[in-house]
């Protein structure tokens, strides 16, 4: 059960913000995915609009750099028929000192409906949903290392879609998650709902520098050898270096992490036949993917931000539907 800090539910048990993945069931995540996939057709029409959040207003609240997430959450509302606002923090009040809860409350006061939340610190659209008057939502869009729940959902969507054209469920796959798992708010919630969706092996590979601990006992096997770590895998998700949240020197170089950890051509030749490729942006190629794989048939990775629209749609569109 969620506790007071995780207010994401209403007594219904329905969805009422998208704040993480943990502690979501598995009935939560496929009412997403399926609801998702009934607008992954929208782009296809001549009029790619639905009115389902006509007269709402949604305000973007990036107080980190985006560009994937920021320009497909406002895609997505505006498919939805909201008025889309994007606050500009660097010239806002919060770069004169205004607090984070001074702004939402202002933001409130111009009758705001939804706020999709970007931000270093782990737990400020918590914050924000615990503050916010019972008709609002928000939406996390990335918070410090904690979660980033729009990009797990539309990992799972990437993966259900592809996986189906080869005749598996999650239930049979093996998934390894690469790179910087100690920084990546992306892979928490991957491993998150990879869990919830059953899948029977679930991989972390990376230097032990940026391997987290708990990992075992989530059901998370390590390795910290690639070769190990992607053999026989239907799935591999590529994770950027976070450089900017590293302490202290991590690693000894891009170049020899590339040697020991980069996916490459001959690397990937060692996952199961027809694996899939993904990374959820920004790519660092030579780094931590070579450039013929990025833009290989295995890859996958700009079908995954075609789908995140799409995924967002969703979610905007069921937490919008749901009262406190």
């Amino acid at each position: 059960m969620l506790s007071k800090r995780h207010p994401q539910l209403n007594k219904n048990g329905e969805l009422i913000h998208l704040l993480t993945l943990e502690g979501l069931s598995r009935a939560h995540l496929n009412q997403i995915l399926d609801t998702a996939a009934s607008f992954v057709t929208v782009s296809d029409q001549e009029v790619k609009k639905l009115p389902i959040l006509r007269g709402k207003s949604v305000f973007n609240l990036f107080f980190e750099n985006s560009t994937r997430t920021r320009t497909t959450f406002e895609i997505a509302a505006k498919r939805l028929s909201a008025d889309v606002f994007n606050l500009d923090i660097q010239r806002s009040s919060t770069a004169k000192g205004e607090t984070m809860l001074d702004t939402i409350a202002n933001l409130s006061a111009m009758q705001a409906d939804m706020f999709v939340v970007r931000h270093s610190s782990s737990g400020a659209p918590f914050l924000i949903a615990e503050h916010v008057a019972p008709h609002v939502h928000v939406v996390n869009a990335g918070d410090g290392r904690h979660a980033h729940p729009t990009q797990g959902l539309l990992d799972m969507y990437t993966i259900r879609h592809f996986m189906a054209k080869r005749g598996k469920q999650f239930t049979d796959l093996r998934v390894a998650i690469v790179g910087d798992i100690l920084h990546s708010r992306v892979a928490r919630s991957d491993i998150h709902a990879l869990s919830t969706l059953g899948v029977p092996e679930l991989r972390a590979v990376g230097p032990l520098t940026l391997l987290p601990g708990g990992l075992e006992e989530m059901g998370v096997r390590v390795f910290s050898k690639m070769d190990e770590g992607i053999k026989d895998v239907d799935v591999i998700i590529m994770l950027r270096l976070q450089n900017e949240r590293m302490k202290g020197a991590l690693l000894p170089s891009a170049q020899e992490y590339f040697e020991h950890y980069g996916l490459t051509r001959e690397r990937l030749a060692l996952a199961a036949p027809n694996a899939i490729v993904m990374h959820p942006g920004p790519m660092n190629r030579g780094v931590e993917i070579a450039s013929d794989v990025a833009d290989g048939e295995q890859a996958v990775i700009l079908d995954q931000v075609t789908f995140g629209i799409a995924v967002r749609m969703a979610v905007m569109s069921l937490v919008a539907g749901n009262k406190a």
